[in-house]
This record gives C-alpha cells, sequence and structure tokens, in this order.
C-alpha cells in the first residue's frame, strides 16, 4: 500500500511539473458557487482545469495576466434561440462577447424532432460555444395532433410520451414548454405532467413559458408548479415576469408559492432577462389562442366572419391596454415584418399616425389583424415593471437567461449577462457580484445536470471568463439591439481561446451537451 501511494505522489508531481497549455496568472476568481473571491493562478490542460493555486514559474504554451481582473466560469444561457441560427454564425460573437459558453436551446415547447439528427449535425459543427437541446412539447403535439384545440386520443398522447422518451435517450436536457403558444396552449395539465413524467424518468427537468404572465400569472405559476409536483421532476419558471399595470407587484405572490413548494420538497427554480420589453410574434401576444385551433387558415377564416372578428378585435384591444400593450399602441414596436419591412422599428402608434389614423385601442386591433393576415411580425412589448425585475433577481433560486439569439432584435440577445453585471451589480446593487455570477454559471449548471462546467475547480471543464467589473457594459439598446457588450477580454471554451484580447479567434471548440439521458446510437 506504501509503495503505491508513494508512486501516486510521484506521478502526481510530475504532472504537476508538466506545462500547462493555459496558464491564467493573477486572477481574482469567482468560483461561480456563490462563495467570497479569492486569488488564484489557473492551470489548463487540454480542456480541463487541473491545477488552482500559486502557479507562477510554470511553464506554459499561452499566458494570459489577470492581474487587477476577474476570472469566472463560462456563463450558461438556460433559455436560448439560436439553434439554427448558429450554423450561420459559428462564432456566437454577441455572447462570446458577454462571456456566454454554453448555449441551451428548443425552449418554449419548439424544437427539433427528432432531436437526433438536430444534434448529430451540431456534433460535427465546427462552433466557438456549446449547445444543448430541450426537447419540445409544442414541437412534438404539432406533430401528432395537427393544430387541433383537442385533448388527445389515448394512442396520440402514448405517441407524444414516446417521442419526449427518444428525446430524451438522443440527449435532451429536458421537456420544454411554452403553454402561451398553439397548439401548447390548447393542452391541459394532465397531458403535460404525463409528458414530464418521461423526461424524469430520465432526469430531466421541465421548463416553461407559463400560460399567462398577466393577469392570471398566479395560476399559471401553480400550474408549473403541479407539473414539477406531480410528474416528479425539477420545474422552472422561464423568463419570469409579471406584465401589465394592474399586475404591478404580483411577483411577490409568485415567489412566495415557490417558496412553499420548495418547502413541501418540490424542486422549482426560475430564470430571467433584465429589460422591462419581451419580445415574440405579434400574432402569439396580443390574438387570443382559440382563433388559432385548426391552424392559419382557420385563423383566416375566423378574421373574416363578423361575429367572431368583433370577438377577436376585443380581445387584442383589452391585451393592448391591459396586457403586453402596457397601456396603449406606442409601447408596441415592430423588428421583424417579412411581408412589409417598412414597418420594422415602428410602433403600431406610429404606424397608425403615418395613415392619420387616431391610434386607439380598437384601431391598433385592426391593424394587429391587418399585419397577421400579411403573414405577421414579431415585435417588443414595453409592459414589465422595474420593481418586479428586481424582486425576481434578487431571489436566491433566480438564474440569468437571455431569451434572446444571435439574430433577435432585441437588446437581451447582446446585452443581458453584461447588464446585469454592469446595471445591477455594479451601480444598482441588487445583487453581490458572486451572486450574479452564480445565477449565471453554477446554478444552471446544476439545474442542467451538467456536472463539470459551472465552477472553476480543478477536474472542471475550461470554459472560463476574464473580465473587468469595473468596465464590462452592455451596449445593445432597442434602437441598436446587435451592439457588442465591453468588458470582457477573454474567453476560454474547453481549454482554447475563443475570445482574446477583445477579438474573436479562429478557435471553434465548442461541443455539443447531452442531457442526463443520453445513450449513444
Amino acid at each position: 500500500m506504501a509503495a503505491v501511494l508513494i508512486l501516486f505522489a510521484l506521478s502526481f508531481s510530475l504532472l504537476a511539473q508538466q506545462p500547462f497549455d493555459i496558464l491564467i496568472t493573477g486572477a481574482r476568481v469567482v468560483d461561480g458557487s456563490g462563495n467570497p473571491y479569492f486569488y488564484a493562478d489557473i492551470g489548463i490542460r487540454g480542456d480541463t482545469i487541473v491545477a488552482l493555486g500559486h502557479l507562477r514559474g510554470h511553464a506554459a504554451s499561452t499566458m494570459l495576466d489577470a492581474t487587477g481582473l476577474t476570472v469566472t466560469p463560462g456563463f450558461l444561457d438556460i433559455h436560448n434561440h439560436s439553434y439554427p441560427a448558429i450554423f450561420d454564425e459559428p462564432t456566437a460573437k454577441g455572447y462570446l462577447y458577454q462571456g456566454v459558453t454554453t448555449l441551451i436551446g428548443g425552449p418554449d415547447g419548439a424544437s427539433p424532432v427528432p432531436l437526433k439528427a438536430a444534434l448529430d449535425k451540431l456534433a460535427q459543427f465546427r462552433m466557438s460555444v456549446n449547445m444543448g437541446l430541450c426537447i419540445g412539447h409544442g414541437s412534438i403535439r404539432r406533430l401528432v395532433m395537427n393544430m387541433d384545440n383537442r385533448k388527445p386520443t389515448p394512442q396520440e398522447l402514448t405517441r407524444m410520451k414516446e417521442m419526449v422518451r427518444q428525446g430524451m435517450l438522443d440527449g435532451a436536457m429536458g421537456l420544454s414548454t411554452g403553454l402561451f403558444y398553439t397548439p401548447a396552449s390548447f393542452a391541459d395539465t394532465e397531458e403535460v405532467i404525463e409528458l414530464a413524467r418521461v423526461a424524469g424518468e430520465y432526469g430531466g427537468f421541465h421548463i416553461s413559458h407559463i400560460r399567462d404572465e398577466a393577469g392570471a400569472v398566479v395560476e399559471a405559476v401553480k400550474e408549473t408548479i403541479r407539473i414539477g409536483e406531480e410528474g416528479g421532476l425539477p420545474t422552472q419558471i422561464t423568463h419570469h415576469k409579471v406584465g401589465g399595470k394592474a399586475n404591478r407587484g404580483k411577483s411577490a405572490d409568485t415567489l412566495r408559492l415557490i417558496d412553499e413548494a420548495r418547502a413541501r420538497g418540490v424542486d422549482v427554480t426560475v430564470d430571467q432577462y433584465p429589460y422591462t420589453a419581451s419580445h415574440t410574434s405579434l400574432g402569439a401576444a396580443l390574438i387570443p389562442q382559440w382563433a388559432f385551433g385548426g391552424g392559419n387558415k382557420a385563423l383566416l377564416e375566423r378574421l373574416a366572419a363578423p361575429e367572431q372578428r368583433q370577438r377577436i378585435k376585443t380581445e387584442i384591444a383589452r391585451r393592448i391596454e391591459g396586457e403586453r400593450g402596457g397601456g396603449g399602441p406606442r409601447n408596441i414596436v415592430l423588428t421583424d415584418c417579412p411581408a412589409d419591412k417598412s414597418l420594422n422599428r415602428q410602433s403600431l402608434a406610429d404606424i397608425l399616425h403615418s395613415r392619420r389614423i387616431e391610434p386607439t385601442m380598437d384601431n391598433a386591433a385592426e391593424l394587429v389583424m391587418e399585419i397577421q393576415k400579411s403573414g405577421g411580425c414579431s415585435a417588443v412589448f414595453h409592459w414589465i415593471f422595474e420593481d418586479d425585475i428586481e424582486r425576481i433577481m434578487r431571489y436566491p433560486y433566480t438564474m440569468i437567461a437571455s431569451d434572446g439569439s444571435i439574430t433577435m432584435a432585441h437588446p437581451r440577445s447582446y446585452g443581458t449577462f453584461a447588464r446585469v453585471l454592469a446595471r445591477y451589480v455594479r451601480e444598482r446593487k441588487v445583487l453581490r457580484l458572486e451572486d450574479a455570477v452564480h445565477k449565471m454559471s453554477g446554478l444552471p449548471a446544476q439545474r442542467l445536470r451538467i456536472y463539470d462546467r459551472g465552477i472553476v475547480r480543478p477536474g472542471m471543464k475550461a470554459d472560463l471568463v476574464i473580465l473587468d467589473p469595473a468596465k464590462i457594459m452592455d451596449n445593445a439598446t432597442f434602437d441598436d439591439p446587435f451592439a457588442l457588450a465591453a468588458g470582457v477580454s477573454d474567453v476560454v471554451v474547453n481549454g482554447r481561446i475563443a475570445l482574446r484580447n477583445g477579438s474573436v479567434t479562429a478557435e471553434r471548440a465548442g461541443r455539443v451537451l447531452y442531457g442526463p439521458g443520453y445513450q449513444p446510437r
């Protein structure tokens, strides 16, 4: 036994003397755990952190001097829409400049189905960041039931469960739902619970764009908790927000519900982006979900039928005034209108003014229906309040996630992580730096069961960020949503330098990250 220990000690000593591939020196380390910072050098070999401590004087192929700077784990964006856009921009530079090294796609119930082909394509692709995918309930339901507004038959439910099962075996992180969107909005809670149980059998979690984020937000949070409780798996309220003047402050009620659920053993968590405006399609946000039953053709028929058209118009006007419109058509700004690009960057009120039409709720509702008939638009909706954002952000089980993408015209895509560090840590002091980094790294890694990332420790994968907390800044705005963040100098992904001295390199070391149920085939 003594001989074995001596041999091990000699082997370790020889290993420690070998040159590092990368040596980061002089760093103030914020390690992703939420613990206080400490000072250390970081030695990397291959794709792994192999040493942490006083390492000056050791040889290394590449030296990175982090004196006066902070080193953190690479940030994990647990809600991201960059699949399949990553194939057009493999550097994902808008995320690298924020320190993001992992993107998790397939959110809001929308994902490739089957998942294997998508993950195989990603695995063969050279990208600068890691990527994983969830399996989407809405996509599965559409394949099995089209846009039918009804319960599934027993045979259809069995088929959907098998598709979730296969998705988990193919490497899904978990089941995503978008109960706000059609056709998922046609599903009852029991249907989702049945599918969630399958994801839970394979170690997955449930992440949901909940059914309502306005007047019925409390009920929607209760539903999401119930899915986790009865489905037997962790459950997450994604991009948690409360919108509309009448609902301001209800985040106190939703967070209390989460505390109560966690006290009885339900593993409920939250993620959030730090903006007072959301982004989605105009139709999904403003047109009542029932009107989409049967698909787009059926919607157009309803819009042509006077009685149903009036019913739809009334609901759109209500949502503009009391919910997504934040009180009026000036708060809804179009961002991507394929049929008429001249509408981009204009509010509904701007468009009505240009046509010499008074921007009333009814007139705005008419405009929404006209735009939808022409193919629809995406839009930014200014309807969220800062006090709810800060309350949710302080909550200990809240992660930071962008809900953005490489191509989305909302500043959350290029600014979320930098904005939290600049505005909410440095300026407003809502969070300590250690807590913010934990919400961006260790906490989402734990939720995703990615146990080799998210913390700066020997043995962990070398996804690391060197940044200046005094200079980090989000530059993306609603007028210029693709402006790159500042303050991150270097980013290491799987032991390769993806961003060096503020410039994207030619390295493409990103990998596919597979979920806990993955079985290669």
